[in-house]
């Protein structure tokens, strides 16, 4: 159940961070973690190259959740993953309220996501997914679609 205010306003959420340490485990299974973990609703997840004990390479997979989703976190490390144990603390993550402009461009109107706090833009971001849409469509390099995006934003 989606919890936010309408247009995503800017709030403090309480979260948990969730995290693994992996030293045996297939980066095949890591991307497939990750889609379960994303699918089962958490809000994010990341990977980050660590040594371990005996310095051996692994991977420190993190996940962001509501409190309430906890357990069916759990299990789901505890079943796709080797790990043997999971650290969590509960955190607060504040979030700037989202807004979803049109703008122009010679190839027709793209979405861009902006980030506000009182009423000021402090971010702008074009979404990828359109512009990489455009960028195969037209055959042109996803990095001019980004620039035409900018210039339509500034004007």
């Amino acid at each position: 159940m989606n919890n936010r205010p309408p247009n995503h306003e800017h709030i403090d959420n309480q979260m948990v961070k969730m995290e693994v340490n992996l030293d045996d485990i297939s980066g095949e299974w890591l991307g497939y973690v990750m889609d379960v973990l994303f699918n089962a609703g958490a809000n994010d997840v990341f990977y980050t190259p660590i040594y371990m004990k005996k310095n051996r390479p692994g991977i420190l997979l993190q996940l962001l959740c509501r409190k309430e989703a906890i357990n069916q976190m759990k299990e789901i490390l505890l079943k796709e993953t080797t790990t043997l144990g999971i650290r969590y603390y509960p955190l607060t993550v504040h979030r700037m309220e989202r807004k979803f402009i049109q703008v122009e461009t010679k190839w027709g109107s793209l979405t861009v996501k902006q980030g506000v706090s009182g009423g000021e833009v402090f971010q702008s971001s074009p979404e990828y997914e359109e512009c990489r849409k455009i960028a195969e469509e037209f055959d042109v390099p996803l990095k001019k679609v980004y620039e035409e995006v900018w210039r339509s934003i500034e004007k």
